[in-house]
C-alpha cells in the first residue's frame, strides 16, 4: 500500500466543524453507549465482508478512544488500530498500532485525511497486516 503517512500528533487537538479546541478545555465528549454498539456493529460487519482472514473484531474503549483487534482463525488477537472519538459517529481520527513500539501512532488515511471512517481506518491497517 504504501501511502500511509504519519499524522501529527493531535491527540489533545480535536477538530469540530472548523473550529479547533483544545482537549484541555474539557470539551472532548464521552462515546455514547448507543455510538458503542453501532461501531461494534459496523466494524463487525465490514469485517465479514471484507476481510475474511479475521475470524472476528473485538473492541475496548477508554475515554474517547476505541481500540480495535482482529480476531485470527487460531485465536489469536493482533491490534490493529485505535479511533479517537471526536462527536461524530462517522468520522473518528485513526492511530495506527506499530508492532515495532507496541504503541499506536497517529496517521493519514489514503484519501489524505487524519480522520475518516472507522471502516476506512480499518481498511487501512487491514491492508498493512493481512495483505502481505
Amino acid at each position: 500500500m504504501g501511502g500511509v503517512q504519519h499524522a501529527p500528533d493531535t491527540d489533545d487537538l480535536l477538530v469540530r466543524g472548523g473550529v479547533r479546541e483544545w482537549a484541555s478545555s474539557g470539551l472532548i465528549p464521552a462515546i455514547p453507549v448507543s455510538t458503542k454498539t453501532s461501531l461494534a456493529q459496523r466494524l463487525r460487519q465490514h469485517v465479514r465482508d471484507r476481510w475474511p482472514q479475521l475470524a472476528g473484531v473485538h473492541v475496548r474503549y477508554h475515554g474517547q478512544f476505541a481500540s480495535i483487534e482482529g480476531e485470527l482463525a487460531d485465536g489469536h488477537r493482533l491490534p490493529l488500530i485505535r479511533l479517537r472519538y471526536g462527536g461524530s459517529t462517522s468520522m473518528w481520527g485513526f492511530g495506527l498500532y506499530l508492532a515495532s513500539s507496541g504503541k499506536y501512532e497517529n496517521q493519514i488515511l489514503p484519501t489524505g485525511m487524519s480522520a475518516g471512517t472507522p471502516q476506512e481506518a480499518l481498511d487501512c491497517s487491514c491492508d498493512l497486516y493481512l495483505n502481505r
